[in-house]
């Protein structure tokens, strides 16, 4: 196998480490009600919503009126090692109404396993996604945005200058995100889709080139981070980096073990940390942002084709999840790809998530999931969009005393 650094110099707080804390839709993300208790069956599910957040520097702004306002629209972009991702809201009260989205797979981190570096293909394919982007953010007239690039940027040789080619051909400032910044604003764009409770919680995001996993505190509108951990797991990394022979199911099943092996080595440190927390039993909770746990609720559900307002919020038996995970693990990548809310595209890439959130959930085994199709850039909406009210009231109280 392929020997890989940490994706920073700090990949692993230990506790208290943490800093403070498509399609096009119109859809909203309203408060919560008060946590009560659900039905698990198919199909159960929890209101969506969301907290003030804490401020964030973005990489972008447009000049401008800074007073937040119900027309002014807030963007963030998100450039995964898979994925390229913008939403562009407005303030709706507390919440935000996305009033255009964009979301590609441009496989930037593709071959970034044995080489080191983006390759010029994957960076073309970038650019391309990038350019729509772009586009989308001068019709939209945004007022401030943040764009993020994560695991394949901090890796790669060539991140920084495929960084500035981005500035120089776009006009997008991309801002490449610690892994300890990166497992923030997962948490801030998901955490309230945290099922009830008192006990203690993990957060995970499982990416195309790193995996971050977050132990919070309860009980508070913004959690607090105890711990956390990145690992350079994530469906693309470990997909390349154990052979892809898959001639009959004992080669499937043996590639899928040493998935397992390989990322539970890495998640070993924040295990033990936290091993005394996780045997709370039917006390601890558990939630996931990624296309992994999405896709495996869509399977659960039994949906034909992906929905995400059946999917965002959903509670699922953690039993159910490994079952998808074991069954995908032997079919071949042909049946997979037949499966639906799978295709061809995450045919290859669904398997590594299973070994993935296997190793998670033997860490920290709640006999519930929760699932949230939302992370980063919703935690880099509320960021924004809480730093411009705080802006605001600091100018406003300068001008009093003038």
């Amino acid at each position: 196998m392929a020997e890989f650094s940490p994706p920073d110099r700090n990949n692993g707080a230990g506790p208290k480490g943490a800093a403070k804390s498509g399609k096009v839709a119109d859809f909203r993300y309203r408060a919560p009600s008060q946590p009560e208790k659900r039905n698990r069956s198919k199909g159960s599910k929890r209101k969506s919503g969301g907290s003030n957040a804490s401020a964030a520097q973005p990489s972008f702004q447009n000049p401008g009126n800074r007073k937040p306002h119900y027309r002014q629209a807030y963007a963030a972009l998100d450039l995964g090692t898979n994925n390229c991702r913008l939403l562009i809201a407005r303030p709706t009260g507390e919440n935000f109404t996305v009033i255009d989205a964009f979301s590609r797979v441009v496989k930037l981190g593709e071959g970034l396993a044995m080489s080191g570096k983006l390759s010029d293909e994957a960076m073309d394919r970038t650019l391309g996604a990038l350019q729509v982007c772009a586009e989308k953010l001068r019709r939209r007239n945004v007022h401030l945005a943040r764009s993020v690039a994560t695991e394949a940027c901090r890796r790669a040789s060539n991140g920084p200058a495929f960084i500035e080619r981005v500035r120089e051909q776009t006009g997008i400032a991309l801002d490449i995100i610690s892994a300890q910044e990166e497992a923030r604003l997962a948490v801030l764009g998901c955490h309230i889709l945290l099922e009830g409770g008192d006990g203690p919680a993990v957060i995970f995001d499982i990416g195309g080139g790193s995996t971050e996993l977050v132990l919070i505190e309860p009980g508070e509108k913004v959690p607090h981070i105890l711990d956390w951990q990145s690992v350079p797991w994530g469906v693309v990394s470990l997909t390349d980096t154990v052979s892809a022979a898959e001639d009959n199911r004992e080669q499937r099943l043996d590639r899928y073990t040493e998935m397992r092996r390989i990322v539970s080595e890495s998640f070993a440190p924040f295990a033990q940390r936290i091993a005394k927390r996780a045997s709370g039993g039917e006390d601890i909770r558990l939630l996931g942002t990624s296309g992994t746990v999405t896709t495996l609720a869509s399977l659960h559900l039994e949906l034909p084709h992906y929905d995400r307002r059946e999917v965002d919020g959903l509670i699922v038996e953690s039993s159910s999840m490994r079952e998808i995970s074991t069954r995908l693990s032997s079919i071949s990548p042909e049946e997979r790809g037949a499966l639906p809310c799978i295709g061809n595209d995450r045919a290859e890439l669904v398997v590594a998530g299973c070994a993935i959130l296997e190793s998670i959930l033997d860490i920290w085994p709640a006999s519930r999931l929760g699932v949230a199709d939302r992370g980063i850039r919703e935690g880099i909406l509320r960021s924004l969009m809480a730093a411009d009210v705080e802006g605001e009231k600091a100018r406003q109280e300068l001008r009093n005393m003038r």
